[in-house]
């Protein structure tokens, strides 16, 4: 798990077997007690992390916003309201905040019908939206709408609107970690410390949290 500033500099590591919300939080209060000036924070939206970070502008990030529309309704949606959903997805990081929420709000008014489909299951006697998964994509927007635009509302935060940064970082990491599959784990956290202190001023690397000593 790591922490970046907006510079890209690593600020945090530390190795752990299951993403927690309690992880994260420890991260940010130790960063605080370090010193660290926090003024807002890029998250991908894990269920619970946001509302848990509410006393800083939380981001959330406009790619994994469009990931996880795209998982529910696909790279190539066939049908038209998915089709048209998508293409305004696609303009959340090129438009401004006022013209993407008029797009998704008319998109709501034209298949407001539609996404509320319902259907009785013969078997069992109950109902079910028939559009579920497209109904999914449209209220993960929903739900995150008034955390895709912090950057837009505070511009004096000047903080990015995707953690894309750090996801670059982790892709090469990945790659290189690949020309090395033959390395034991310790090795290979001892590659990774190594990897993430090379690009960055300084970063605090949590040793008590490592199945091995270094």
């Amino acid at each position: 798990m790591v922490l970046k500033d907006s510079q890209g500099n690593n600020l945090y590591l530390r190795f752990i077997k299951y993403e927690t919300i309690a992880f994260y939080i420890e991260a940010v209060n130790h960063l605080k007690a370090q010193g660290v000036q926090i003024k807002g924070i890029v998250c991908d939206g894990r269920k619970g992390l946001i509302s848990a970070l509410g006393e800083y502008p939380v981001q959330m990030c406009q790619f994994h916003q469009s990931a996880i529309v795209t998982r529910y309704i696909t790279r190539k949606p066939r049908i038209q309201a998915s089709i048209e959903l998508k293409e305004i997805v696609h303009l959340l990081p090129r438009t401004d905040k006022e013209s993407f929420f008029g797009a998704l709000e008319e998109w709501e008014i034209k298949w407001h019908d539609f996404i509320h489909e319902r259907a009785i299951n013969p078997d069992t006697g109950k109902s079910r939206y028939i559009h579920k998964r497209l109904r999914s994509a449209y209220m993960s927007l929903k739900r995150n709408k008034q955390y895709l635009f912090t950057w837009y509302d505070h511009p004096e935060l000047d903080i990015p609107n995707t953690n894309n940064l750090l996801e670059g970082t982790f892709t090469d990491l990945k790659n290189k970690l690949r020309c090395h599959n033959g390395l034991s784990k310790r090795r290979k956290e001892k590659f990774i410390i190594g990897f993430l202190k090379a690009s960055t001023r300084g970063i605090d690397i949590k040793k008590a949290d490592l199945s091995q000593p270094l």
